[in-house]
Formats: C-alpha cells, sequence, structure tokens
C-alpha cells in the first residue's frame, strides 16, 4: 500500500499560554483546559484515547494508561500568532519578524491609496471585533456603499461590504487591489474578505469570506510537488499558501463539510498527503468567546474522528494539531500565544510515545515529509518519526 499522511489542524484549538505570551498580552490562555472548566467539562472519547488528556490537565479528559497514539505539544518557534504564521511553520518556514499590525489603524499612505484604487471612499479604520463593526457601520454602509475597513491585533487588512450592496466578486476585486499594496513593510499576512447580510443592527456575516494571503516561500508542500506526491488542501489551505503547493483544493465553509471532505478523500484512498484546516473554533467561537460553542465544535469533532479512524487504511499517517489558540473563555478575542497539541495515529506508528514540547511547528512537516520518503533538510523542522515508527 502507498503511504498516504492526513494533516489536519484544528484551527485555534491552543493548550496553554507560550512563555514568551506576556509579549502578546496572553497570559493565562489555555483554549482547551480554559474551555472545559467553562463548561463543565469536555467529553472526547476519541481524542482521549489518542492521547489529549495526557498532554494537560483537562476536566472531562482524563490521561489514560495505554493511548493508542502519540502525543505531545509544540510551541511557535515564529514571531506572531496567526494562522498564516502558524501553517507556513508547520512547513518549514520561520518568520523570524513578525507581520506588522496597525493597533491605530491603518496610516493615511495605505487608506489613501486604496481609496483612490477602488475609486471610493472607506469607513472603520481601527482595531475592531467583525461582528461588531459591520452592526456599528452596517447603516452607513449601506446608504454610502463605502467598504467598512479594520484590523484586529493580529496582521490582517479585512475588507467588510454587505452582499446587496457590494457583489462579492467586487469584494474580492478590492482585496487583491490591497493585497497588490500591502507589500514590503506593509506586507500584513492576510487581506481578507468579510462579506455580510441584513438591516442595520443586525447585520450577520455570510460564508463568502475568502483570504488573500502574501505568497511563502519556497516550503515542503513545494518539495513534494516537486518530487510527485499528490497534496490536496482542504479549507483554507489553498488561502494561507496563495494557491501555491496543492495539487487539488476544496474550500469549505464549515468544520462539519471540512470533516465530510477529510473522510470522503480518505476512504477514496486520495492524496499522498491531505492537508486540512477546520476553522469554526477559532472564525465561530473563539473570536466571538463563545465557549460552548467551541466545546460544541470539539465534541462535533471527536465524534467524526471516531468515523476516521475506521477509514484509515493500514499505511496511513494521521497527524492532528493547531496553529495557534484561540481562548474563548478570556478578555480578548483575538488569537492567543499558545503550545499546540500534538496527536498521531497509524496502524504502523507505536502508540503511547510521549513527545515531550516539541521546539518548532516545522516538526509536523518534516515528519511527513520523511514519511513520504522526501528530503527537506535544507528547511527548518526536525523528523521525530523514528522515534513514532513501529
Amino acid at each position: 500500500m502507498p503511504r498516504r499522511a492526513i494533516l489536519i489542524v484544528l484551527d485555534g484549538v491552543g493548550i496553554g499560554e507560550m512563555e514568551d505570551s506576556y509579549l502578546y498580552g496572553d497570559q493565562g490562555s489555555n483554549s482547551l483546559k480554559n474551555t472545559a472548566q467553562a463548561v463543565g467539562g469536555l467529553k472526547l472519547p476519541n481524542l482521549k484515547k489518542l492521547g489529549l488528556g495526557n498532554i494537560e490537565e483537562i476536566l472531562g479528559v482524563d490521561p489514560v494508561d495505554q493511548p493508542v497514539g502519540a502525543y505531545g505539544k509544540m510551541e511557535e518557534k515564529s514571531c506572531g500568532k496567526d494562522s498564516t504564521v502558524g501553517h507556513w511553520e508547520m512547513m518549514g518556514l520561520i518568520m523570524e519578524k513578525p507581520f506588522p499590525t496597525y493597533p491605530q489603524g491603518f496610516p493615511s499612505e495605505i487608506i489613501d491609496e486604496f481609496e483612490r484604487a477602488i475609486g471610493r471612499k472607506t469607513i472603520g479604520n481601527k482595531v475592531a471585533s467583525g461582528t461588531e463593526i459591520i452592526n456599528e457601520l452596517g447603516e452607513e454602509h449601506i446608504r454610502t456603499g463605502y467598504p467598512i475597513v479594520y484590523t484586529s491585533a493580529d496582521s490582517v487588512f479585512q475588507i467588510a461590504a454587505h452582499e446587496e450592496v457590494v457583489p462579492v466578486e467586487q469584494l474580492y476585486q478590492w482585496c487583491l487591489t490591497a493585497r497588490r499594496l500591502l507589500l514590503g513593510d506593509n506586507g500584513v499576512g492576510r487581506v481578507i474578505a468579510r462579506p455580510f447580510l441584513g438591516e442595520s443592527g443586525c447585520c450577520t456575516r455570510t460564508s463568502n469570506r475568502h483570504d488573500f494571503s502574501l505568497e511563502p516561500g519556497r516550503n515542503i508542500l513545494d518539495i513534494l510537488l516537486e518530487k510527485d506526491r499528490t497534496v490536496i488542501g482542504v479549507g483554507k489551505i489553498k488561502d494561507l499558501f496563495a494557491g501555491r503547493g496543492l495539487s487539488e483544493s476544496f474550500p469549505t465553509k464549515s468544520n462539519q463539510e471540512g470533516i465530510l471532505k477529510i473522510q470522503e478523500l480518505v476512504k477514496a484512498g486520495a492524496g499522498d498527503l491531505i492537508f486540512a484546516n477546520l476553522l469554526d473554533f477559532d472564525q465561530t467561537y473563539g473570536h466571538r468567546n463563545d465557549a460552548s460553542g467551541y466545546a460544541a465544535a470539539l465534541t462535533e469533532f471527536d465524534q467524526a474522528l471516531g468515523t476516521l479512524l475506521n477509514l484509515m487504511l493500514p499505511d496511513d499517517l494521521l497527524i492532528i494539531t493547531a496553529d495557534h489558540g484561540n481562548d474563548p473563555t478570556t478578555p480578548s478575542t483575538d488569537h492567543s500565544r499558545e503550545y499546540v497539541p500534538l496527536l498521531i495515529y497509524g496502524k504502523k506508528i507505536r502508540p503511547g510515545i510521549e513527545l515531550g514540547t516539541r521546539s518548532s511547528f516545522a516538526d509536523v512537516g518534516h515528519t511527513i515529509a520523511s514519511y513520504l520518503e522526501v528530503n527537506v533538510s535544507d528547511l527548518a523542522g526536525e523528523s521525530f518519526l523514528e522515534l513514532i515508527r513501529s
């Protein structure tokens, strides 16, 4: 049987503040542990048997004497705490310098140039919650047609527009315009389209979000393609890597859609690497401080995981991890600088191996490349394949 790796990133599912979290204002963050406390405990039997409770004390997820998976956690070596940085590091790219952020809003030279390029004014231009700013400025936007521009603690230039005022495709074109402008010293990690619907004061974001990332440097995905390996992206992987490094892509609008696509691909024996991002933990619940919704999403994934484990072929390697934290119990609605869980399963993987704390997310990419017998030694990271191989 051909070897295949399945990498599932639970977007925003951190497992405790990193030592430098104070630099980001994230002391006390622990997305999994704090969520469990907030809802009176989590019931995650499949993640539990893989060893999740052996990594960290999580109410309702007890450690097990004989985990069926290998387990540990990883710290981020790059500067930052967003999805782009986290996913790029998994594929061997370390960001020594963080993407720029704009806590006071974007400088006039950026906004003026963007307004000239799209031929109309903008409103907003401040740090804001996406769900709040569309209700705050939705009426003015609907009346004038001026797009709402805002940012967050992360390196993002977000453009919100009502789908009945600005067609989604036009919003995407505006985002591409902003992406071309925001380079060099102003090279934000992502430009994000945030379409919404509804009336003044009752506006709701739609599922037509689209991310426009900076283009990464040469990374493990590129090398896998060069070596004729088939790489399939699920969810926002294509967006995060600016369309590079993938043989095929399946964008998704929810965890449920992503989970079903992963199961379908695994059952079909597709790909040498399936690289998936499940975004609801972060986008739908973490950013809205919805601990009960976050917990329910974890339960949904855990139930689907049971089916996935049964679908796996003898030479499949499954890795479950995250790209950053997004603790729904803290006052902040932004990402949190956290360690991320690391769970590995496969019929030819030694169960119960404790991997400790890996020094970089890049160890995941190196391990996948080693499993697929591709040399990526010129990129950051260290494979742990020999530690877990049966």
